[in-house]
């Protein structure tokens, strides 16, 4: 109820009225029935506009911190990520990393869509990097299709590190579902699950035309100057 609130009442009709979001191929999301939507990650508004342009209720694995703020400003971002189907999970790594993929496999197992940015973390420069291989096992796992999602812009808006958006349009690209049915019972085959995680990565590259650089998000962010990181 409180999803269907912010969306359609609180939140949603002001976001679109302002940043008139425009959104491609929103017919290759299934009507029904479980599936992952696999994005580009460039901002934290990527978990905003992609849900509000869907017809259909879905969930991203949130990184914690953003349930644990403190004061007004904490609070206020706990109700937003809560209203709007974030689910928090421990990125430490390790038992975190399966807890997580528990979580993901829950969500799928009730037949419903669950969002995930493959590179781990925000691009910190705009290009789009080496994707992790946890995405692959879970759409193994739970024998979901994959579909590649592109956000346009929502780094123009939201540069990282910004609180307040800039006024300005964003865009949703989305290709058809990705099957990989074809590796059954292969999840626990690493170079499967790679195989299966540079596929989703070309499938992003090929719909949004950025540029490709493979290596993770998170070494280049380790060899950047620390006032000069992109969080």
């Amino acid at each position: 109820m409180f999803y269907w609130l912010m969306k359609y009442v609180a939140i949603g009709p002001l976001v679109k009225a302002i940043f008139r979001p425009w959104i491609v191929g929103r017919d290759n999301v299934p009507a029904s029935g479980a599936a992952i939507l696999a994005s580009n990650h460039l901002s934290f508004a990527d978990s905003i506009f992609l849900p509000l342009l869907l017809d259909r209720p879905m969930s991203f694995l949130a990184k914690s911190d953003y349930f644990t703020g403190r004061g007004l400003k904490g609070w206020a971002t706990k109700v937003f990520m809560k209203g709007t189907g974030q689910i928090p999970i421990d990125r430490s790594g390790g038992k975190a990393s399966e807890a997580s993929l528990n979580t993901g496999l829950q969500i799928l197992g009730r037949g419903d869509l669950l969002g995930i940015y493959p590179e781990g973390t925000r691009s910190p420069d705009g290009k789009l990097y080496r994707g992790r291989t946890g995405l692959a096992r879970m759409a193994l796992e739970a024998k979901v299709p994959v579909i590649p999602v592109v956000m346009v812009d929502t780094d123009v808006i939201m540069p990282i590190g910004q609180s307040i958006p800039n006024v300005g349009r964003v865009g949703v690209l989305i290709g058809e579902p990705l099957d990989f049915s074809r590796y059954a019972g292969m999840e626990n085959d690493r170079y499967i699950l790679r195989a299966v995680t540079d596929e989703i990565m070309i499938a992003l590259q090929r719909l949004g035309a950025q540029e490709y650089d493979d290596v993770y998000a998170s070494t280049v962010k380790d060899r950047l100057p620390q006032k000069a990181r992109r969080r």
